[in-house]
């Protein structure tokens, strides 16, 4: 339960503090109409927790185009795994790290690939 909102007592609506200045704004603002800064509004999603065995078997199964690193936030390095995948060097890779992933103890891949809920 966010404990930060409030209600207005003389409008009804529901309020908030801004995120750098404190003053009281409207829950729903996007700007705060004092200091001018952004909003984080509530509906904003935390970034996905990465399953090692889903991480696993992407290797596995797909790594030879790279779509395990692109599941680990590993952008560039699924690019060039991509850019590589008529030289099956990728799919021995992915071979490769889809065991270690299976191997790996769950904090180390949290630790790793999970680092703000480690």
């Amino acid at each position: 339960m966010n404990t930060d909102n409030q209600t207005d007592k003389k409008t009804g609506k529901d309020i908030k503090a801004c995120t750098e200045c404190g003053e009281s704004i409207l829950k729903k603002a996007e700007i705060c109409p004092k200091c001018g800064v952004r909003q984080h509004l509530d509906t904003e999603l935390p970034p996905q927790r990465k399953e090692k065995l889903t991480a696993a078997l992407l290797a596995i199964l797909l790594g030879d185009i790279g779509l395990h690193k692109f599941y680990l936030g590993q952008s560039f390095t699924g690019v060039l795994y991509l850019l590589f995948c008529w030289t099956f060097v990728p799919a021995v890779l992915g071979l490769l790290e889809g065991i270690c992933y299976l191997s790996m103890k769950d904090e180390d891949f949290d630790k790793k690939y999970n680092p703000k809920s480690a």
